[in-house]
């Protein structure tokens, strides 16, 4: 399974219709392509940062649909009202313990690594970090996606809340520290989310 990810910096005042341009107008066109699994939108109202992501069922439909996306991108842009960067992933890992419930919310962390050394940090995260992380208060679920040239990968954790991520801030960084200490994986960035849309019919791999 495949990812392609868009991240807007929007104005705060656009993200309402922004959220429903993509649910009204975009999930539908999108509906029509070939290989097309679903999609979800990541919202941070407070620094207008917002990830809509596609999943697709191989590399090879996510690569073909590209010229058509790139229409539809440019509408999502200017509803939005920001710029865009597009991103692509193999999905590595997703495990689900439950669905996310209305209101959910989202932990991204985006890791940085050496790309001979990718394989050795999904053993870990499948074999290792899946079973901390789901000892959080509030885990939904968790994927992690990776780009084999770059080294890049993200880590997204689904909880049931904004009041679970609150309460297991704390113990998520001190589990991701010694995540990275022992996958030699470098932490880049980070973000908090509210789970706008979670569309994403992708199966389980763990």
């Amino acid at each position: 399974m495949y990812a392609r990810s868009m991240t807007i910096q929007a104005r705060p005042s656009t993200i309402d219709a922004g959220i429903a341009y993509v649910r009204d107008d975009v999930m539908p066109a999108l509906a029509d392509f070939s290989g097309y699994t679903g999609l979800s939108l990541l919202v941070d109202r407070r620094s207008g940062r917002c990830i809509a992501t596609s999943a697709w069922e191989s590399e090879e439909a996510m690569r073909d649909s590209a010229d058509r996306v790139d229409t539809i991108r440019e509408r999502v842009v200017e509803m939005f009202g920001g710029g865009a960067q597009v991103d692509e992933w193999e999905i590595a890992v997703l495990h689900r313990d439950h669905r996310s419930p209305q209101g959910a919310c989202v932990r991204a962390v985006w890791l940085k690594t050496d790309p001979d050394r990718l394989d050795a940090a999904i053993e870990a995260y499948r074999s290792q970090f899946l079973s901390e992380m789901e000892t959080l208060e509030g885990f939904c679920s968790a994927s992690l996606v990776i780009n084999r040239a770059s080294g890049r990968a993200v880590s997204c954790v689904t909880y049931d809340g904004a009041e679970s991520l609150i309460h297991n801030r704390d113990q998520a960084a001190s589990l991701r520290a010694d995540a990275s200490r022992r996958s030699g994986a470098d932490v880049i960035d980070g973000g908090e989310f509210e789970l706008a849309l979670a569309h994403l019919r992708v199966p389980e791999s763990v």
